[in-house]
């Protein structure tokens, strides 16, 4: 099953995104829905909330009055809290049960308005972001909704910002413009990337190998960086000493393939491979067979795990290494000295790109990775003085 997240701010036109994936075949989880669910009457969420708050949140047919609610439960903090302690633990609990109605092959879109401000985003194979402008919103709030000018603005305002937003945004989707065009980009994202992402976490289905081709720097690698870093956190929570950004895709301004390289370090590769198949069902398949780590001046080889991304969209690599060889170290290492060493980090570009040249028609990166070896090797020498001279510290 792949989980997507939906959020969007106010008047963005969520629903329409929603409405579109749901007739592609996606199993829509409206958590706005479920929370009215949780105290329809004769619930045991409408029982608490009326125990809590008094029967005069209830309206003369026995529903719940929401504003006189609010009026009490938004008085201050501590009664915001009660009223949060009641529903979240209910929301959370038929939220799951909805989850486990989903085939195994499903595609799940859990429609989340407060995704963003609850710091959801980790949970998620991938989350989806429907924007539009300021203006087109307190447009559609007040021309189909019925709502002033003042509280449409009032709403957004209290709403995440769009920095926030894009923080976390795997698919960034402008509505703000004619319905079709959402809708082609929407069909675009099921039939390309969610179809097939769910297919590789079902199948375990390898990637393709990728041939060495360099691109220029991409300013927006450190924050696809950190939405994986998140889930990846999230997933070896306890167990992983720390989880990185390493790589190429690390160094500003250094060209790189276009995959992110990140690394978690443990105490033992036996914990590694406790939480292997946690790894593989939220996206970062685990490779079969033995894999390795060269050491410097040779030796007996350090042995490690290494996942990969499922996201046909997003190429990404998780080195899993154990503090048992010096390669978590290494790796950390070589990043920051190329970040502090304009002119290594320069040289070592030339490298690359002479080398990817060389191996343009490789069906992999094994050739070119070779290569390049023996400058890396020498590279960790010089990044060892550099880090004896500075103190610097992994």
């Amino acid at each position: 099953m792949l989980r997507v997240g939906l959020s969007g701010g106010i008047g963005a036109g969520k629903s329409t995104v929603a409405a579109r994936l749901v007739e592609h075949g996606a199993v829509h989880v409206d958590a706005d829905a479920i929370a009215r669910e949780v105290v329809e009457p004769g619930t045991e969420g409408l029982a608490k909330v009326v125990e809590a708050f008094g029967a005069d949140v209830l309206g003369e047919d026995g529903r719940l009055n929401r504003p006189a609610l609010a009026a009490k439960a938004f008085a201050d903090e501590d009664s915001r809290r009660l009223l949060n302690g009641i529903l979240h633990p209910l929301i959370g609990a038929r939220t799951a049960e909805r989850m486990a109605e989903v085939p195994p092959d499903g595609i799940v879109l859990h429609d989340v308005p407060l995704l963003v401000e609850g710091g959801y985003a980790p949970n998620y194979h991938l989350v989806v972001i429907v924007d539009a402008p300021e203006e087109t919103r307190v447009r559609r709030l007040t021309e189909l909704r019925g709502m002033s000018e003042a509280d449409a603005r009032a709403r957004i305002k209290a709403q995440a910002s769009d920095e926030q937003r894009r923080a976390v945004a795997d698919v960034w989707l402008d509505n703000s413009g004619a319905a079709e065009d959402v809708l082609s980009e929407v069909d675009r994202l099921w039939r390309e990337r969610l179809v097939p992402f769910e297919e590789n976490v079902r199948l375990r289905r390898p990637r393709p190998p990728m041939p060495p081709k360099l691109v220029p720097y991409d300013g927006t690698w450190p924050a696809q960086a950190a939405r994986a870093l998140a889930r990846l956190r999230l997933l070896t929570a306890g167990r992983a000493l720390r989880v990185d950004h390493i790589g190429s895709t690390s160094v500003p301004g250094l060209p790189a393939k276009d995959v992110l390289d990140l690394q978690v370090t443990v105490s033992t590769l036996a914990q590694a491979d406790e939480f292997a198949d946690v790894l593989s069902d939220a996206g970062f398949l685990r490779a079969e067979g033995e894999w390795w780590d060269d050491p410097q001046g040779g030796g007996e080889r350090w042995e490690k795990r290494f996942h990969y991304g499922a996201d046909p969209a997003r190429p990404v690599n998780v080195h899993v290494r154990s503090t048992a060889t010096p390669a978590w170290r290494l790796a950390l290492l070589f990043a920051a000295w190329l970040r502090a060493n304009p002119d290594e980090r320069e040289a070592y570009a030339a490298v690359k790109a002479s080398l990817a040249e060389t191996h343009a028609t490789d069906a992999s990166v094994d050739g070119y990775a070779e290569a390049k070896q023996s400058w890396v090797n020498e590279g960790f020498r010089r990044a060892e003085q550099w880090a004896e001279r500075t103190g610097w510290s992994a």
